[in-house]
């Protein structure tokens, strides 16, 4: 696949939106844009315009994986995915690969806890072998570990190589795990002498994501959809009054 980031986080959107506020799907321009640049539940943070909206939405429909879903008596225009059509997944894939397009390379635990909203997934081993399925289809793969961490991570395969974060690579099996040494005593210092740069600090581990905190940012974000879905109706009743 070669989606760009945009269209990744286009196409995601839709199909969280199709699944966490059906009543304000399909999505305008504007209630997609705020869906783009959500500051929660999104992984990078963007500031997308309309207009890069616009041509990712023209290039995702170009493959026929969303198109214009407006009905004969909208205002405004709106859009929905076609992705269950094109790819056939079921939906505890469809649940998995979504969360993977909206927040990067994730651990099954955090799947776990993301995909609640979308499609509750029984345990860890319903993530695993959804992701093991999308693996099969070329959808998804596992990253190398990262040095330190215990739980492996997985991203998916539907963007370009400049759309998809890159992971660093965990030291080979068996090779000596770089040992951190304490800095020497600062030796005197002559007149117009530079002092060695300090040594490197160990990264510290990353805390443990709260699942409350994720239910949060889940309704606060279906929150901002529905408004600006109620908006949208707002100003078409204005239009039509004004009419």
């Amino acid at each position: 696949m070669d989606l760009s980031a945009p269209e990744i986080r286009v196409l995601g959107c839709l199909l969280e939106k199709q699944r966490t506020t059906p009543d304000a799907y399909p999505l305008s321009l504007n209630a997609l844009r705020l869906a783009c640049n959500q500051a929660t539940n999104r992984d990078p943070v963007t500031e997308y315009d309309e207009a890069v909206i616009r041509d990712a939405l023209h290039r995702l429909s170009r493959r026929r994986w969303a198109r214009l879903a407006s009905g004969a008596g909208s205002r405004a225009p709106k859009y929905r995915h076609l992705l269950d059509e094109a790819l056939g997944l079921p939906e505890d894939e469809l649940a998995v690969l979504c969360v993977l397009m909206l927040r990067g390379p994730q651990t099954p635990g955090e799947l776990k806890q993301r995909t609640e909203r979308l499609h509750p997934l029984a345990d860890l081993s319903a993530v695993l072998d959804a992701l093991e399925r999308l693996i099969g289809r070329d959808l998804a793969e596992r990253l190398p570990r990262r040095p330190g961490q215990k739980e492996e991570r997985y991203t998916d395969l539907l963007g370009d190589d400049e759309a998809r974060p890159v992971a660093p690579v965990a030291p080979a099996p068996g090779a000596p795990a770089p040992q951190w040494t304490p800095p020497a005593a600062e030796p005197d210092l002559e007149d117009g002498a530079q002092a060695p740069p300090p040594s490197p600090v160990a990264p510290a581990a990353a805390p443990t994501p709260d699942p409350r905190v994720g239910r949060l940012e889940d309704e606060v974000a279906a929150l901002h959809t529905e408004l600006a879905a109620l908006r949208a109706s707002l100003d078409a009743l204005r239009a039509d009054l004004g009419a």
